[in-house]
C-alpha cells in the first residue's frame, strides 16, 4: 500500500511517489516519466495510451484518437458519450481508462499497490463558475475512485509546483509560481523557506491563487485558425455577397477536444451543400477530405509540432501533404506571436490579480518559478516576467515539477 501524487494534465501526465530519499516520478511509458494524455481505441474497443496511441493514429490504424481529455472536465461533454467502433463510451470512461492504465503502469514500475492519491487540479477548471469547478473536481474524484484509489485528496497545481521549488530554496522568500500548461494557466504567491517545509499546515503561506482557462491547446487552436484553416476554406467567401463559409466546422477542427464530433456522415453532407455555394469550392474539397478520412488530429499534431519548433528554433514548416500533395505553410515566430498575442496578455493579467489578492507590489516578489510546457513560448514568458521585472527567474522541470510536488504533498498527507 502506498501514496502517490497524480498530475493528470491536458497534454501530459506524470505520477510521483514520496520516499526517504525524496520524491520520484514513475516510468509510465517505457523509460519515460511523462505520458501524453491521449487514448486510442481500435475498432475492437481496446484502449492504448500515450505515444503509442498517437503512433497508432498517425500510422493509419482503424480507430478513434482522443487528446486533451482534461478539457472535458467542467463542460457538458463529461456527461456525454462518444462513438468507439460499434458502441458509445461515456467520456468519464475514456478518462477512467487513461487514469487506470497510468496507475497500473506506475504500480508495475515501483512494485507497490497505490491506494492513496493527491490529484493536481487547476485553480479554475472553468472560469467564473463555482458550480462548474465543483462538478469538475467531483468528476475527477469519481474517476480516481473507479481506478482503484481508496483515499483521494486534491491540491492546486501551482501549489504543488511551489513545493517542488521549495526543495532548492536556501532562505525564506516570496515566490510567484506560474504553471502554464496545456489547458490552464495557474498562478500562486507562496511564502517558502527551509524552516517552513516541515510545517503540517501551510495554509498561511499561500497568499494568493488565481488562474484562467488558457493553455497550450488554445495557442494550437489560434495558430491553426490563423494558418491552417484558411487553406481549407475558413473565412473564404460564398457566392452570395457579404457571406463567408460557416466557421463552426473550423473551430471544432482546430480544437483538440472537439475534433471527433465532426466525424459523421451528417457533417460531410452539410459541407457538400456548402461547397456548392462556395466561391472557392476547391478549399472545401480539402475540408471534406480531412473529415471523411478522419485526419483532423493529423492537422492538430502538425500544428502543435510547428508551435514547438517556433518556440525552439524561430521558424517552422507545416507539412500538409496528407491533405493535398505539396500543400504546406511556412511560419515564423513573429507570426505565432501575432496570432496568439491576446492569449499571452490575458495570461499575464493574472499576475496583477494575484498581487492584489496578496496585498503586495511587484517589488515584494523575490522569485518567479516557471513550469509547464507553454512557458517555452517566448512571448508568454516575456509577458509574465514584465509584470515582475526585479524578481529572480527560476525554471522548473517543464513537465515534472507538479508531479514531484504532488508526491511531496502525498507524503505529508498520507505518510510514506
Amino acid at each position: 500500500m502506498a501514496a502517490c501524487g497524480l498530475d493528470f494534465g491536458t497534454s501530459n501526465t506524470t505520477l510521483g511517489l514520496p520516499g526517504r530519499a525524496g520524491p520520484v516520478l514513475a516510468a509510465l511509458e517505457g523509460d519515460k516519466t511523462t505520458v501524453p494524455s491521449a487514448v486510442f481505441y481500435d475498432r475492437t474497443g481496446i484502449a492504448r495510451i500515450g505515444r503509442d496511441a498517437v503512433r497508432a493514429y498517425v500510422e493509419g490504424e482503424d480507430g478513434r484518437l482522443m487528446r486533451a481529455l482534461k478539457s472535458v472536465l467542467g463542460t457538458a461533454l463529461i456527461d456525454e458519450t462518444t462513438n468507439v467502433g460499434r458502441r458509445r463510451i461515456p467520456f468519464r470512461e475514456v478518462i477512467g481508462d487513461f487514469v487506470t492504465t497510468v496507475k497500473t503502469r506506475a504500480e508495475a514500475d515501483r512494485g507497490v499497490a497505490l491506494t492513496q492519491v493527491v490529484m493536481g487540479r487547476p485553480v479554475f477548471f472553468v472560469d467564473d463558475d463555482a458550480a462548474g469547478n465543483a462538478k469538475a473536481q467531483e468528476a475527477l474524484e469519481g474517476v480516481a475512485r473507479a481506478a482503484g484509489f481508496s483515499e483521494i485528496a486534491f491540491q492546486f497545481e501551482p501549489i504543488a509546483a511551489a513545493l517542488d521549488y521549495e526543495q532548492q530554496v536556501a532562505h525564506e522568500e516570496l515566490a510567484l509560481i506560474a504553471d502554464i500548461g496545456g489547458g490552464t494557466s495557474d498562478f500562486s504567491i507562496v511564502r517558502l523557506g527551509p524552516d517552513r517545509r516541515a510545517r503540517p499546515d501551510r495554509a498561511d503561506d499561500i497568499l494568493a491563487n488565481d488562474g484562467v482557462r488558457i493553455g497550450g491547446t488554445d495557442f494550437d487552436r489560434q495558430l491553426s485558425l490563423g494558418v491552417v484553416m484558411p487553406l481549407l476554406g475558413y473565412r473564404s467567401p460564398m457566392k452570395q455577397a457579404d457571406r463567408d463559409v460557416p466557421s463552426g466546422y473550423y473551430f471544432d477542427l482546430a480544437t483538440w477536444s472537439a475534433i471527433n464530433r465532426l466525424y459523421s456522415a451528417k457533417t460531410v453532407r452539410e459541407i457538400v451543400e456548402v461547397r456548392r455555394e462556395a466561391a472557392h469550392p476547391a478549399l472545401l474539397e480539402r475540408l471534406i477530405k480531412v473529415i471523411e478520412e478522419q485526419r483532423g488530429h493529423t492537422l492538430a499534431i502538425a500544428t502543435e509540432g510547428a508551435k514547438i519548433a517556433l518556440a525552439e528554433e524561430g521558424r517552422a514548416r507545416l507539412d500538409l501533404s496528407e491533405v493535398e500533395a505539396e500543400l504546406d505553410a511556412e511560419l515564423d515566430r513573429a507570426g505565432l506571436e501575432d496570432h496568439t498575442a491576446t492569449l499571452a496578455r490575458r495570461i499575464a493579467q493574472r499576475v496583477d490579480i494575484c498581487l492584489a489578492q496578496a496585498g503586495l507590489t511587484a517589488s515584494d516578489i523575490d522569485a518567479v518559478f516557471l513550469t509547464g510546457g507553454s512557458t517555452r513560448l517566448a512571448h508568454v514568458r516575456s509577458a509574465i516576467l514584465a509584470c515582475l521585472p526585479a524578481a529572480r527567474v527560476v525554471d522548473g522541470d517543464t513537465f515534472g515539477s507538479v508531479g514531484t510536488g504532488l508526491a511531496l504533498e502525498a507524503g505529508r498527507r498520507f505518510g510514506g
